[in-house]
């Protein structure tokens, strides 16, 4: 007996060693001290690799190895906290901010703006290893330079690269009865203003496309009934910011295809491991994105992999998506370093795209790069020429920014326009989660191209009218029948939101500018106004097939059925609060009565359905925004050259 208990130990402690461990689940809300859930904040469990970030809504849920193990939870700008599970399957956590001290001093100039803030509230910066960290930054504004510990990189801010934007005017009715333009699912912009006013400063005007910011957010039009790809939806009411204008809402809904029924994918990933691409918030993020969307693919989609520095390669040949542990590995393994030639990666992408072509499918290339191009064709013309060849094979272009100090948003921007293709800024793993996971379906399968709107408005109604953003969008009123004119994309899924600023007849306004009157045209008389009494205006849509080369044609009258803002949808006052604070950021001189106290109050109540806590985010944000702007100090004027002068706080770590 004591010979077969000798045998069967060592049997007995294999069986012991390999048994299944039983995992535990924990889930919870972290908030600041005034009871505001933060985003993500990084979760790990002690001793492991294994972590999670809560979402918008300050949520998180991971699943540990051990029911009596410890998690840390960290954030920028905020102190560490370490919490025994002792098997709780809930844990709510609430982080106290750095108490950072600062001494303000004051430095006036003429050729040099500068100002050092304390950028420690919460925001989507990674530390050296990939994760939220406690460390405060420190920004110099306009030589910009970030440190985040003082042993880590000099960043310099004003490497960034933003368009000049001129808003769009008002337009005389009688002069030009036609608006014009394209439309844009692009929602780069909102997510990277949030990333400045997380730092604790206000974006620049340039970085500001209200369009964007408005279509963000998810907006509860219904599915299209008929065999159209989207439904058209409208409202009308008193604009919030001046009560003698009105706000016309033009609203799409992208049909929504199940993923199941999704069209086969063939995705080509190209990713920047260049120089500029080693920190943290850049290539490491990269990678975390990636794996998140190889978690969405399905057997019959095909991964290839494309990376660039000072010359493009292939890392992985077309990969069924049902190989995720392949994928993931071949993620892994890419390393930061050396040149920039994105001209070289991109096409080398297209081709790989092209080599494996899926007759019907989703051919997409998904470049994820802080668009800091410097070897080889790298200039705006020379990029964009490049796009536009490679788009006429039929693959789709998906543009992922990443990074900030040298982030090429101008340059990013226009690829995208260029390439049939959308644009998304990634500041932390909550916003790639929303972009590659939530709106898997409208970031990379295309329902309709080529989508462009012409509204033409009746002169009975109305004497002037202005698009709120869309300036990169704008169409000449030709363009709207030419087939070979280049327009948005819908996705799956998607919702595109256009708000007009229209100036009804009788109403006398300073944003209207005469011009003398013409010698050599005869005078039009006004339309009659029995004439289509109840239309203000008239919504015309074009759109082609994802694989078509002709458009279709859709009109949609609008009558004005003199509706109160109160009694508006929560599309209505949502998208208008997020226009108005659009305006705020800009500094618009349309503004009129525009204030932050009106935007965070309209959108309280046009909350609605928040289950992803994104707009309540968006409130927080407002209020942030407020507070910034209240402290910006006035422009001082030079007696002696009669230029303006900047005195601003610079603020010194003791």
């Amino acid at each position: 007996m004591k010979r077969i208990l000798l045998l069967a130990m060592p049997v007995i402690l294999i069986m012991l060693a390999f048994r299944p461990v039983k995992s535990h689940s924990v889930s919870g809300t972290v908030t600041d001290e005034k009871g505001n859930p933060l985003s993500s904040v990084s979760v790990k469990y002690k001793g492991s690799s294994n972590g999670t970030f809560t979402d918008a809504s300050g949520k998180y849920n991971i699943t540990i190895a051990s029911s009596n193990g410890t998690l840390i939870f960290s954030a920028l700008g905020y102190i560490t906290v370490e919490q025994k599970v002792g098997g709780k399957s809930e844990i709510n956590v609430v982080l106290k901010a750095t108490n950072t001290v600062m001494q303000e001093v004051v430095v006036t100039g003429m050729a040099t703006k500068r100002e050092m803030k304390s950028l420690g509230a919460p925001n989507q910066l990674y530390g050296s290893r990939g994760i939220p960290g406690s460390s405060t930054i420190y920004a110099e504004r306009d030589n910009t330079s970030y440190y985040h510990n003082k042993d880590e990189e000099y960043i310099d801010f004003n490497r960034e690269g933003y368009d000049k934007i001129t808003e769009n005017q008002f337009m005389k009715v009688n002069d030009n009865p036609l608006s014009t333009f394209s439309i844009d699912v692009d929602a780069a912009s909102y997510s990277n203003v949030r990333r400045f006013l997380n730092q604790g400063q206000l974006p620049p005007a340039g970085a500001v496309r209200i369009e964007e910011m408005v279509n963000y957010f998810k907006y509860e039009y219904p599915q299209p009934t008929n065999n159209d790809p989207f439904s058209i939806n409208t409202e009308i009411a008193e604009a919030p910011w001046n009560k003698d204008h009105k706000l016309v809402l033009i609203g799409l809904q992208g049909k929504k295809i199940p993923t199941e029924n999704l069209p086969a994918s063939n995705l080509v990933f190209l990713i920047d491991v260049s120089g500029s691409m080693q920190s943290a918030n850049k290539l490491p993020l990269v990678k975390a994105s990636m794996k998140m969307l190889v978690d969405q693919l399905r057997e019959q989609d095909k991964i290839s992999m494309v990376v660039y520095a000072g010359a493009a390669g292939i890392v992985l040949t077309p990969t069924s998506g049902a190989e995720k542990t392949k994928i993931k590995d071949a993620i892994d393994k890419l390393e930061a370093g050396g040149s920039t030639a994105g001209g070289a990666g991109i096409k080398l992408a297209y081709k790989t795209a092209q080599e494996n072509f899926v007759k019907n499918g989703n051919n997409r290339v998904i470049l994820c790069s802080d668009g800091d191009f410097n070897v080889g064709e790298s200039s705006d013309d020379a990029m964009e020429r490049l796009i536009e060849n490679e788009r006429k094979s039929g693959v789709f272009l998906t543009i992922l920014g990443y990074g900030m100090g040298n982030y090429q948003d101008a340059k990013m921007q226009k690829l995208a326009d260029k390439g049939n293709g959308n644009h998304a800024y990634i500041d932390g793993i909550s916003e790639a989660k929303k972009v590659l996971v939530n709106e898997f379906g409208g970031t990379l399968f295309t329902i309709a191209k080529d989508v462009k709107l012409q509204i033409e408005f009746n002169p009975a109604k109305v004497q002037g009218y202005r698009l709120i953003g869309y300036e990169n969008r704008m169409l000449a009123k030709e363009d709207f029948n030419d087939d070979k004119k280049d327009a948005g994309e819908l996705g799956s899924g998607h919702t595109v939101t256009a708000i007009y600023e229209v100036i009804p007849v009788g109403v006398k306004s300073s944003f209207l500018k005469d011009v003398d009157a013409l010698k050599y045209q005869k005078d039009v008389a006004p339309l009659s106004k029995s004439n289509h009494t109840d239309e203000i205006l008239t919504v015309k849509f074009r759109y082609k097939a994802p694989d078509g080369d002709v458009s279709k044609l859709i009109e949609h009258p609008v009558a004005d059925k003199q509706m109160a803002i109160a009694k508006t949808s929560d599309n209505f006052r949502f998208a208008a609060a997020v226009a108005q604070f659009g305006m705020l950021l800009r500094d618009s001189e349309f503004k009129s009565d525009a204030s932050y106290s009106s935007v965070v109050e309209m959108a309280r109540k046009a909350r609605g359905n928040d289950d992803e806590g994104y707009r309540s985010e968006f409130i927080r944000l407002v209020e942030s925004a407020q507070l910034l702007a209240k402290s910006k100090p006035e422009p001082k004027k030079n007696i002696d050259t009669d230029e303006e002068e900047e005195t601003l706080p610079i603020s010194k770590n003791k």
